[in-house]
């Protein structure tokens, strides 16, 4: 290891440290469920955007958009449209009424005027699937960062990496619970915002701050010309990408409001009133970061010259900002270009391990809370058991994660995302909407709404090209996740949404229309007070 990766290495461990130490720190204040679930409800309301900004900025953000303009042009810059408008479903529908009429768990909020056990089972069934596939994608950027960081490219250790930073994010639930870990996103969001800023200022430092000029260097470097500048290139060949463009972006406005982790952040504060303020800080801080991501990948697409662009392609763009990094600060082998390799890297680093801890925390939460207590112990599991149930199931999704995580390796983490807000969607959305807006909707509507739109979003990204059926790169890299051998992929879409998210409203009104249950009706009117003030909001929810 030379002396550059040696500096580099140093800073990335330094982060690790500091998110260790906050963790620690946190968890001497935490005790009982509502620490662990919902940090004591203490946080104020800025705090609180801070943490969704930094639960939501993932490695799918830094690493997976930027990749995607760099490699995709204008078709890459539709992820940071997608996941920036969605944040207006989530604050126009969702964050207030959700904090309001919930406790620990989205199943809170639907099991409260349903029959408890048949939904919080397909809540909390939902919640872990669409978690799992959402630590895949924090997974792989982790294993392509120390790929680049250690100048690697040895499987066992990306494998290595990705069990490290398994173990990592067991440790932050199972020690800091949503304390430690909303702390760690904090750190994180702000680390995030000052790094991409930076890189930024540097890219746009070297082009004279005239974006035209950097548009089009992009563009001719790339080979693509104008194309690269305009709708079309990945999303418009056909007729089947036209659909897949149409598919993803209903997967990326609609999925937000669906995230069981970010669902979970509004628990956090004290009153309603805080919640709305949480998103309308998380909404500055995400637009902000969003635009700069545009300078990124058309940067990484200017600027990196032929051999780090095939790096960058590689990578399924996933290593385009740190390589952009080292670029700005002088280039590979220069110490500027290692100081800034290494403070891009951490901080990506550092996204990727708070983004996890917080997916980790929100499905053993689910497990605990709503599996073991609510379904299991019909509410009269003491707190003790539940934590210790906890701590246990984020030990088991961790170690799921891990496993699925490493075949998924050569996929573009902004894709892999965008499957995790199409089962969010999905699955989880229509229940949400109908049961805060519908009288009529009841117990059966809520479980066909949920399975129905999770078993036809995992069901259709199973026989998808995802799965299998794409080939081979030009480097020789299976492009599905299945061996080049076997084919499967009878449906031609890589996202499901346009599919299975109206199928989950479909059956949810089907559901409930065919079904003579009145109480859920009945106590309609209740849940509606209890959305609209917040009356309640701290008791248990059991009946």
């Amino acid at each position: 290891m030379d002396g550059d990766q040696i500096l580099t290495s140093g800073l990335f461990l330094s982060v690790v440290a500091l998110t260790v130490y906050i963790t620690f720190r946190a968890s001497r204040g935490s005790s009982g469920t509502t620490d662990f679930y919902a940090g004591g409800r203490g946080f104020s309301g800025f705090q609180n955007g801070l943490a969704i900004g930094g639960d939501y900025m993932s490695a799918a953000s830094f690493l997976g958009i930027s990749g995607a303009i760099a490699l995709s042009g204008y078709d890459g810059f539709l992820y940071s449209i997608g996941f920036l408008v969605a944040w207006l479903v989530a604050l126009l529908l969702v964050a207030e009424v959700l904090r309001n009429s919930g406790r620990y768990t989205m199943a809170d909020q639907l099991a409260y005027r349903m029959k408890q056990r048949p939904v919080r089972t397909a809540a909390a069934t939902s919640t872990v699937v669409v978690s799992i596939f959402y630590l895949l994608a924090q997974m792989v950027g982790a294993g392509a960062l120390v790929t680049l960081l250690l100048g690697v490219e040895s499987d066992w250790l990306k494998n290595l990496t990705i069990f490290f930073v398994g173990g990592l994010m067991i440790f932050y639930v199972t020690v800091g619970g949503m304390k430690g870990t909303t702390w760690v996103q904090i750190i994180k969001a702000v680390l995030l915002m000052i790094g991409s800023l930076l890189i930024v200022v540097l890219v746009l430092a070297h082009f004279g701050f005239n974006l035209s000029e950097l548009l089009g260097t992009a563009a001719s470097n790339t080979g693509q010309g104008n194309a690269f500048l305009e709708p079309g290139l990945k999303y418009g060949t056909d007729m089947t990408s036209k659909l897949d463009f149409v598919s993803l972006g209903i997967a990326l406005v609609l999925g937000t409001a669906g995230l069981p982790h970010i669902l979970i952040r509004f628990y956090t504060v004290p009153t309603s009133r805080d919640a709305r303020k949480s998103v309308l800080w998380a909404i500055g801080l995400i637009g902000a970061f969003y635009l700069m991501t545009l300078v990124l990948g058309f940067g990484a697409a200017a600027m990196l010259d032929t051999e780090a662009y095939a790096k960058v392609k590689e990578s399924s763009g996933n290593l385009a900002s740190p390589l952009l990094a080292e670029e700005v600060g002088g280039g590979a082998g220069t110490t500027g270009g290692a100081i800034l390799l290494a403070l891009i890297a951490a901080v990506a680093f550092a996204t990727i391990l708070a983004v996890v801890a917080g997916l980790t925390l929100t499905s053993s939460a689910s497990v605990a809370h709503d599996l073991y207590n609510s379904v299991g112990k019909k509410g009269k599991a003491t707190e003790k058991e539940e934590l210790k149930v906890a701590r246990i199931a984020a030990g088991c999704i961790g170690l799921v994660a891990i496993i699925l995580a490493i075949p998924a390796q050569n996929l573009n983490i902004a894709f892999l995302v965008a499957l995790a807000f199409a089962i969010a969607a999905s699955a989880n959305l229509p229940a949400i909407i109908y049961n805060m807006f519908w009288r009529r909707f009841n117990t059966r509507g809520a479980v066909w709404s949920i399975y129905g739109g999770l078993i036809s979003a995992v069901g259709l990204v199973v026989f998808s090209p995802v799965m299998s059926g794409k080939g081979v790169d030009a480097e020789g890299n299976n492009l599905s996740l299945l061996p080049t051998s076997i084919d499967i992929s009878w449906f031609p879409l890589e996202n499901p949404g346009i599919v299975s998210i109206p199928l989950g409203f479909l059956l949810g009104f089907i559901g409930s229309i065919t079904s003579k249950e009145n109480s859920a009706a009945e106590r309609y009117t209740e849940l509606e007070v209890r959305a609209l003030s917040g009356a309640g909001a701290e008791k248990a929810i059991q009946h």
